[in-house]
């Protein structure tokens, strides 16, 4: 099956935008991809998560960036 020919000069502003954006977001995972995906997770590591997921307790990603000395 052939994938359907597409011209750029036909496209919108906002197409042209989400195919970049597309394109990059794909290529990004290809050279960043995930080592561990797959992976399967230790126990105490799932013992940490669902823990954490039944926590009603939560920090904004500012607050974790502080904490670690990030800036955005």
């Amino acid at each position: 099956m052939t994938e359907p020919t597409m011209t750029i000069s036909n496209l919108s502003l906002a197409e042209l935008k989400n195919l970049v954006e597309g394109l990059v977001d794909d290529r990004l995972r290809v050279l960043l991809g995930d080592p561990d995906l797959g992976a399967p997770l230790g126990e105490s590591v799932r013992d940490r998560l669902k823990q954490s997921l039944a926590s009603t307790e939560r920090i904004t990603g500012d607050e974790v960036a502080d904490k670690l000395g990030l800036r955005w």
